[in-house]
């Protein structure tokens, strides 16, 4: 296999600090949330983004499709969103003098997919995007569409406890690469807010990136290499995650999937690629971690009654799982 070159690594992560400098812009006082979105971006990941409205999540989607230039429509979820409203539907049209069905594609086939308030629609019309998330495609009435390339959902969701919310289904929530929380703003970010901004009116944005440089950039992150070392490392801390494996596990129901290993590989390598780096290490590992695993596990009741956290959990197996196994040899190879 080819792998990354150090050449090829830097002028990619000055794409990625223009396109982090352009986000800054649109979202102030969110720098760590914004590495993360372009790091998930990267490992071609689908995100989820939990935080109360008003704090900024639909404007960082919206300004994060502006500054790539890719193809994006924007589904507003409510109860009364159907299947058919996002996949498309069947339409029945005349054709050389005979009737019959022609699909009409819905605002699914498009690049970025803005899935708004998503947890405020049913949990039959979320299922319409489990195909979509996993296998970039659409079943309709036994016919299988492609979706475009590149494809990724972008999706808001209001805290659990708000009214007129749904729980998103465990097998959509693992198909989203990232699960990360928008915080509310420091006095600081918000005076500079009030003087910079006004209701009702977006930030100029400008497109940073095109098309043809994002596909390279997927394509080098996925040249980066990962060292047997990490690789062991990601596969004990995915497997400390379940009931019996670890100290930490004695308050977890349900552990993360294998998915949740290929996740932490995929994001390993997009933040070295963002730190210039053509390896992944154990740092980058331990710095996705939490938006990768905060979704996949599930407490049992007794650590909600106490208020742990996912959080909480995932920091201790951090400190508890040690980066480098004491059966393997210590050395990594870079190249």
């Amino acid at each position: 296999m080819e792998y990354a070159s150090e050449t090829e690594v830097h002028n990619a992560a000055k794409h990625v600090r223009s396109l982090s400098n352009a986000l800054n812009q649109v979202l102030f006082g969110q720098e760590e949330l914004i590495d993360l979105v372009i790091t998930g971006l990267l490992a071609r990941g689908h995100i989820l983004l939990e935080g109360l409205p008003g704090l900024g999540k639909t404007e960082l989607v919206k300004g994060l499709s502006k500054t790539l230039g890719l193809g994006t429509k924007r589904i507003q979820f409510t109860p009364d969103l159907l299947p058919g409203d996002i996949t498309g539907n069947p339409v029945l049209q005349e054709v050389d003098g005979r009737r019959e069905f022609k699909f009409q594609p819905g605002p699914i086939f498009t690049n970025i997919m803005l899935a708004d308030e998503i947890n405020r629609a049913s949990p039959k019309t979320q299922s319409a995007l489990l195909e979509a998330m996993q296998e970039r495609r659409v079943t309709v009435l036994g016919t299988t569409h492609d979706l475009p390339k590149p494809f990724f959902v972008l999706a808001t969701q209001n805290p659990i406890e708000l009214e007129g919310t749904y729980p998103l289904p465990e097998a959509q929530l693992d198909r989203f690469l990232f699960k990360l929380e928008v915080m509310r703003n420091s006095v600081e970010t918000l005076e500079k807010i009030v003087n910079s901004r006004e209701l009702g009116t977006e930030p100029y944005v400008e497109s940073i990136i095109d098309a043809g440089t994002l596909e390279n950039m997927l394509r080098l992150v996925r040249k980066i290499f990962l060292p047997d070392v990490v690789a062991n490392y990601i596969a004990r801390l995915v497997d400390a995650t379940h009931p019996g494996q670890s100290a930490s596990s004695s308050s977890i129901k349900y552990g993360a999937s294998p998915r949740a290993a290929l996740s932490l590989a995929s994001a390993a390598k997009a933040r070295a690629l963002i730190c210039e780096r053509p390896h992944a290490s154990f740092e980058d590992v331990a710095h996705v971690a939490p938006a990768v695993l905060r979704h996949r596990i599930l407490l049992d009741y007794n650590a909600r009654v106490e208020g742990i956290t996912t959080n909480d959990v995932i920091t201790n197996l951090l400190k508890e799982v040690p980066a480098q196994n004491k059966a393997t040899p210590k050395t990594m190879k870079t190249s």
